[in-house]
C-alpha cells in the first residue's frame, strides 16, 4: 500500500494574509463555523511553526465568545516573518 503522507511548504506570510481576508468577510457564506475553521487551522500552523504572535478583534464591541464576532479577527505575525517571508514545512501525517 502506498504511503499517503506528503510534505508541503507554505509561505506563512501569504497564508496569514489570506486567512485574515477570510476572517474579515461578511457575506452569507462566511459564518461562524467557516471562520472558526479558518482560525483553528491558522493557529495550529502558526503555533507549530513558531510564528504565533496573537490576534486582535476586528470589532472589540462584537467579540463575545460563541458569536460570529468572536471569530472576526486578524492575526499578527512576528516582525521577522514580514522581513524574511518565512516558509513553513508541514508534513501531512493525518494527525488532526
Amino acid at each position: 500500500m502506498r504511503d499517503m503522507r506528503s510534505k508541503k511548504t507554505v509561505e506563512v506570510y501569504g497564508l496569514v494574509e489570506w486567512a485574515n481576508k477570510q476572517l474579515a468577510r461578511t457575506d452569507e457564506y462566511a459564518g461562524m463555523e467557516f471562520k472558526a475553521g479558518i482560525a483553528t487551522m491558522l493557529e495550529r500552523i502558526l503555533m507549530d511553526s513558531g510564528n504565533y504572535n496573537g490576534f486582535g478583534f476586528i470589532n472589540n464591541d462584537d467579540s463575545a465568545i460563541g458569536t460570529e464576532g468572536y471569530y472576526s479577527r486578524y492575526y499578527n505575525l512576528p516582525y521577522h516573518t514580514y522581513t524574511k517571508r518565512q516558509l513553513v514545512s508541514y508534513e501531512d501525517n493525518g494527525d488532526f
